[in-house]
């Protein structure tokens, strides 16, 4: 049965620690009709020259480099113009798939004939030591659901391109959560897979790690990004705070 391609959008910045480790994880894949498309943003360190060796030995591996430094959500975005596949992944080039992460969710795409599948993960520390075992997904969700609180790791997502409307991320802090919920206002629902299928990877360096910040974060992305009242915003506040807090158990 032939198998559709799948996108891999990996944005990478002075990853040399971690990167050969990132794309090993989506070579081990059961599912193998796969381009995986790393878009360096400016990176000081080697992680360029690991990239372009393996992707010498393995021609599904596509490095680009942005003319300067652009931050997280363009260097995303600017991968996903140069993706020729049906199906959209995300994996940041610290983090880790489980080798039938793909396979799994394009069964649940096809199954439930949905456009957007996602699923559980671990946490893992810069040495690959497990933190934290479980990050629960819910089975199903929808737009309404979503507002109160991002459940939806970005390293756990597959989306049917063909099923959805063209989107950007925007340059905001969680960029990927606005994206969710800009997807979510037109798809209306989704799938998960309440199982660990990704290793998400935490650092001391980390951009979440500052609490008011992703507090603010998230307030502008109620009120600016999806046009909510200030009253339903603060509900929906309170709501991720205590997802938040759940995370942290």
């Amino acid at each position: 049965m032939e198998q559709s391609l799948v996108s891999i959008i990996t944005p990478m910045y002075n990853a040399k620690k971690y990167i050969a480790q990132t794309i090993e994880s989506v070579q081990n894949q059961t599912y193998s009709s796969w381009e995986m498309i790393i878009m360096d943003d400016c990176s000081t360190d080697e992680s360029a020259a690991i990239v372009q060796e393996m992707a010498q030995k393995d021609d599904r591996i596509h490095y680009y480099c942005n003319d300067v430094n652009r931050g997280v959500a363009e260097t995303r975005n600017h991968a996903m113009e140069k993706a020729n596949g049906r199906y959209l992944a995300f994996l940041d080039s610290d983090d880790l798939w489980v080798e039938d992460k793909l396979e799994r969710q394009m069964s649940v795409l096809k199954n439930k004939n949905c456009a957007f599948t996602y699923a559980g993960c671990d946490v893992i520390d810069e040495n690959g030591e497990t933190v934290q075992k479980v990050r629960h997904v819910p089975e199903h969700i929808t737009y309404e659901k979503l507002l109160w609180g991002n459940v939806i790791p970005c390293l756990t997502v597959l989306i049917d391109r063909e099923k959805v409307k063209s989107f950007q991320m925007p340059k905001i802090g969680h960029e990927d959560y606005a994206t969710w919920l800009t997807i979510f206002k037109d798809i209306r629902e989704g799938y998960g897979i309440d199982e660990v299928l990704g290793h998400y990877r935490v650092n001391r360096n980390s951009v979440s790690g500052n609490k008011l910040r992703t507090i603010k974060w998230t307030w502008n992305i109620y009120r600016n990004n999806q046009g909510i009242n200030p009253v339903k915003s603060v509900c929906y506040l309170l709501g991720h705070l205590f997802q938040a807090a759940r995370k942290m158990r």
